[in-house]
């Protein structure tokens, strides 16, 4: 595929895995896209708290301040929307998820993790989706803060599913035992949304 999502001679890319770097349906792109259901919020609220609770040992909330103090990564991955594009080589600079779960200690009953927005969103996924290399809690794409029609200035990313599960204007990750669905599941998007299976909708 190239750029304007039309077929290309070029030898299709493979990820470490044997996968195709560009899963199938998508068409690559330069551009990102925005793409939200909410209205876009004015800011973060005054009274801010990442709120980490459930099926843990240490319940935990910081407030943006000591967000910010957490040790920072920096990692450079591909993101891919259900709506059929993929942008590739994403620098994002923020916290790496298991700088949170070091802290918090989800219990062994723990399997699934529901992502909260202060806008009301939520997106739900396994554990151990979460709990993977790749996985941040981002402030900043391609160098510059986060903007907040991307989900600025804080939002979850998990790079190997679609979009939707790396939810905008994060505020809260609930661990529980059973799985349920979160706002775009409720509306027929795919549970486990894996681009490489197509797992768009149900």
């Amino acid at each position: 595929m190239n750029l304007f999502g039309k077929k290309s001679n070029a030898p299709m890319e493979k990820r470490p895995d044997g996968l195709d770097r560009l899963p199938p349906g998508q068409y690559l792109t330069k551009k990102w896209p925005v793409l939200s259901y909410e209205r876009t919020p004015s800011g973060i609220p005054n009274d801010w708290k990442l709120k980490i609770n459930g099926l843990v040992e240490q319940p935990l909330e910081l407030s943006w301040d000591e967000f910010l103090a957490l040790p920072r990564t920096t990692m450079t991955s591909d993101f891919h929307c259900v709506t059929t594009w993929s942008r590739y080589d994403n620098t994002w600079e923020g916290v790496h998820i298991r700088e949170i779960l070091q802290r918090v200690k989800p219990l062994p009953e723990a399997h699934f993790v529901m992502a909260h927005s202060w806008t009301g969103y939520t997106t739900n996924l396994p554990l151990q989706n979460l709990d993977d290399e790749d996985v941040m809690i981002v402030l900043k794409h391609d160098g510059q803060p986060l903007e907040p029609d991307h989900g600025g200035p804080v939002r979850l990313l998990v790079p190997k599913l679609y979009a939707y599960k790396s939810a905008k204007w994060l505020d809260g990750l609930e661990f529980m035992e059973r799985d349920r669905p979160g706002f775009w599941e409720q509306r027929g998007y795919h549970n486990r949304a894996n681009p490489w299976k197509e797992e768009r909708y149900w």
